[in-house]
């Protein structure tokens, strides 16, 4: 699933191709906004709120949609083929550009005040202006037998972090996925420093977290699993976390991160 800085660039993207432009075309493949028409409307803007994206339009109006495991947004020039099938969920384009939604998980059409309906759920947002460390270690403490590894996939916690940046933060601070959030004394460095990885990635495609861009060296542990720790040799271990059919893939390095 796209994590928190991927969906910041897709809003970039789509800002780029549809803000301040009228809407030519509006073509929503959901049954549930099979009738919906913006045409006529100009975009005011695209914005992330963790893993969701909020296209806002005139008239107050919002066009919501996450991108879940499969889902992407591509923009390309207006009248320019796009795919077949059932793939494509939502068209939004302007006389220069067309976004198309392929795949996407959810597409809601909702009044721009109802907004918080949606996402008002979410932690602060690593990538966002409310990003505030003190209320996301808050929450976090509201539950303090559970796993960290859990923890920090909930989106009510912090939003934006996924398996990717967990795996590579827990890392990063030593600790084991499985440990108790009330027995982690540094509750604030750790989302600290998810907030400065996710900082670090938000302008550019791939996820870096070692300083190197090459593509083998990019990770520490996620994608490495069965392979020697880069610091202390130790075997990276994968297993997955969290109750069924919930459980989301989690590797850790069991020298680096001992129980």
């Amino acid at each position: 699933m796209p994590e928190g800085d991927a969906v910041y660039r897709t809003a970039a993207r789509l800002r780029g191709a549809l803000d301040g432009r009228v809407l030519t075309r509006s073509d929503f493949r959901v049954p549930r906004h099979a009738t919906a028409d913006l045409r006529g409307r100009a975009v005011l803007t695209t914005v992330s709120r963790g893993k969701h994206l909020l296209t806002r339009v005139e008239g107050g109006l919002t066009v919501h949609t996450h991108l879940r495991m499969d889902g992407s947004w591509r923009v390309m020039p207006a009248g320019r083929r796009t795919a077949g099938g059932d793939q494509v969920r939502l068209i939004l384009a302007n006389e220069e550009w067309q976004a198309v939604g392929i795949k996407l998980g959810m597409v809601d059409l909702v009044t721009t005040a109802d907004e918080p309906r949606l996402v008002g759920h979410l932690g602060p947002d690593l990538l966002g202006a409310d990003w505030d460390p003190g209320e996301a270690v808050r929450r976090l403490r509201a539950a303090p037998d559970r796993t960290i590894g859990e923890a920090l996939l909930d989106q009510r916690n912090l939003a934006g972090i996924g398996t990717i940046y967990r795996a590579e933060t827990l890392f990063l601070r030593g600790i084991w996925p499985w440990r108790k959030v009330g027995e982690i004394e540094d509750l604030e460095g750790l989302v600290t420093l998810a907030h400065r990885l996710l900082e670090a990635n938000k302008g550019h495609g791939g996820t870096v977290t070692t300083g190197d861009r090459r593509p083998a060296n990019q990770t520490w542990v996620y994608g490495r699993a069965g392979r020697p720790c880069r610091r202390c040799g130790t075997r990276i271990s994968r297993g997955e976390m969290g109750a069924q059919p919930q459980e989301r893939l989690i590797l850790w390095c069991g020298g680096c991160q001992p129980r």
